[in-house]
């Protein structure tokens, strides 16, 4: 348990590893993601495009931050940093 807690306190916008970057996120709805940063995968679902290094293209990589945040997908909308989700990546 000391260890979670430990990651919980060192998240924040300062210390984020941008490691929800780096996961496969499906567009389930329209918020306005440009078409130059949506591939479709095999089974003909549309998804966040990803660099060659299997990072989000939309990853600003001076910044670790998202290029287009107003705009993100859904579920990066509810991937909440320091949340439940975002401790077991960072983890991982």
């Amino acid at each position: 348990m000391i260890a979670l807690q430990t990651i919980e306190a060192a998240v924040s916008c300062n210390t984020c590893a941008a490691k929800c970057c780096r996961l496969e996120v499906m567009l389930i709805t329209d918020t306005g993601v440009p078409l130059r940063f949506i591939q479709t995968d095999d089974w003909g679902s549309e998804t966040m495009a990803r660099s060659d290094d299997g990072w989000c293209a939309a990853l600003d990589r001076s910044t670790m931050g998202c290029s287009i945040y107003e705009n993100r997908p859904l579920i990066c909308r509810e991937f909440e940093m320091g949340g439940p989700d975002c401790i077991e990546e960072r983890a991982a």
